[in-house]
This record gives C-alpha cells, sequence and structure tokens, in this order.
C-alpha cells in the first residue's frame, strides 16, 4: 500500500446558507490523499491526472455554487423544469429565496455545511472517477490562514459570461487599507465587520423593498446567459453599490467612501477569496 498527496489542488470559492448567518460567502483549500497499490507505472494515480481530473470534478461540484443544507430546521426545496426554488428560514424570523437554474445549486444532506460533511461527501463522489488499484481517499478542505481583517461576502455579476454570473455565489477574503500610504488595520477590521456575511448588491438588480416577521427585506433578480435568477433575504446584509460588483468595482467604490469620510488619500486592496484581488485608489480633494 503506498499514499500519494496533492496539497493546494484547487481552491473553491462558493456560497452556502446558514441558520444563524444567512448566505455565507466562503473560500475553501482543497488538499487530496491517495491510498492503493502501485500500478504498472509504479503510481497510485498519476499527478497529471489528479491535477485534471479530479480538480475538474470537484470545480464542477463545488465552485461558485450555492451550497444548501437540506436538514436545516425551515428549509424547502422543489426543483422544476430543471430550476431550484428554495426557501430557508433564518434563525432571527427572516427568510432567505432563491431561484436560479439547477446547476448553480448543490444539495447537502446535513443540517450545516462545513468543512467535514462536504469533504465526506466529496471523498465518496471522487472514489468513483478512480482505477481500481486506488482503495482510499482523503480530502481536506481548509481556509487560508489570515493574519488582518477579513470578511464573508456573497454576490452575483449579470454580465459575466462565466460561473461568476450565478446570483448567490461568494468568497471569504482578505481587505487592506492604506491611509496616505501608511497601513490603517482599525479601518480594515471596521469594514470587515461592515462586510462581514453581507450580500454585495448592484442596485439595478434591486427589484423592491418587502417587510416579513416585521424585518425588512430586499429583493433582487436579473436574466443572465445561463438563465434567470433571484434571491431575496433581510436588507441589513444588502451592502448596494450603484455598479457591478465586481471586485475590481468593490475596491474603487470602498475607497471613494473611505477617502471623503476620513478625508484621505485612500488605497483599498480588495481580495476576492485567495490569491486574487483588486487596488482601489482614491485622492482626497476638499
Amino acid at each position: 500500500m503506498a499514499r500519494l498527496f496533492v496539497n493546494n489542488l484547487t481552491v473553491i470559492d462558493f456560497s452556502y446558507l446558514d441558520h444563524a448567518r444567512g448566505v455565507v460567502g466562503e473560500s475553501w483549500i482543497v488538499d487530496i490523499e491517495l491510498a492503493g497499490d502501485l500500478d504498472e507505472q509504479g503510481m497510485v494515480f498519476d499527478f497529471g491526472h489528479v491535477k485534471k481530473q479530479i480538480k475538474q470534478f470537484i470545480d464542477c461540484e463545488i465552485d461558485h455554487r450555492l451550497l444548501v443544507p437540506t436538514g436545516s430546521s425551515g428549509c424547502k426545496t422543489k426543483l422544476d423544469n430543471q430550476r431550484y426554488f428554495i426557501e430557508f428560514a433564518l434563525k432571527s424570523g427572516g427568510l432567505i429565496t432563491h431561484e436560479s437554474p439547477q446547476d448553480a445549486v448543490l444539495l447537502v444532506d446535513s443540517d450545516v455545511i462545513d468543512v467535514n460533511n462536504v469533504a465526506k461527501d466529496l471523498q465518496e463522489s471522487v472514489k468513483g472517477l478512480l482505477p481500481d488499484n486506488v482503495t482510499g481517499v482523503k480530502i481536506h478542505l481548509r481556509n487560508e490562514v489570515i493574519e488582518g481583517a477579513f470578511y464573508h461576502y456573497t454576490h452575483g455579476l449579470q454580465k459575466h459570461l462565466g460561473q461568476c454570473q450565478r446570483i448567490a455565489h461568494g468568497h471569504r477574503s482578505r481587505i487592506e487599507i492604506l491611509t496616505d500610504g501608511a497601513r490603517n488595520t482599525q479601518l480594515e477590521a471596521h469594514w470587515a465587520n461592515k462586510l462581514k456575511d453581507g450580500y454585495i448588491a448592484t442596485e439595478c438588480h434591486i427589484l423592491d423593498k418587502f417587510q416579513l416577521n416585521g424585518i425588512e427585506h430586499t429583493r433582487m433578480a436579473y436574466h443572465a446567459q445561463q438563465g434567470d435568477f433571484a434571491i431575496s433575504l433581510p436588507s441589513d446584509k444588502v451592502f448596494t453599490m450603484p455598479m457591478e460588483s465586481t471586485v475590481e468595482n468593490i475596491a474603487k467604490y470602498l475607497a471613494a467612501i473611505i477617502s471623503q469620510d476620513n478625508q484621505s488619500n485612500i488605497v483599498v486592496k480588495a481580495y476576492e477569496g485567495l490569491d486574487k484581488g483588486a487596488f482601489g485608489d482614491a485622492t482626497f480633494t476638499h
């Protein structure tokens, strides 16, 4: 019996529903171990196949999807004509609704979404892709270690031609802010808290606002290349921008707001998940 490993096989960026937190953007690093007998090449499994075949499967299964824990109290799902209709009750008394093409959603048979139950499901699925000599699969999902401020956010990019057009996918992201050239950790912490577990919405996608159980909710919808998307959630979790919520626009928009609020020249380094993102610069003028 031999074992091989591949660390940092891929990064999956997605969102999930949580009874207490609402819709949560997340980024997990994927590590994998394979155990089995050596084949005629003297390998358990070719690294090239791990990096291509298994990575592609995991990305397709989870990346840029909304994960729904079907065992959570107050979760209702309906599949009709290859579209998912979801209602998800929140601890606060609020309600998240979501409508999308089937491929934008992954149902998970659990009451919560966490690294353990998702890894377990992935392990079982990946086994079916492997040759007979591979007898064991271990998948480890983990967060990036971040020293400093970060936040979880969800968004949808209507004009994107790839999976980012899905209305509920997200990221766990660092944020760095420079005030007149100096790192400002206080501002970083403030904005990470302000955007925590939030939905960053594009203003033109908002249809209306309504009351449910005494809680204001915001409803959003748009048509994209993959089909029609809609979501509603408590308004206190919605941060609205006048432009498409790409990471480039997020960085630029935050820099402009922070510059005016603090009467300083500002640089915002906004991440989109792991090791990628954009800079936003704003010069304060009196």
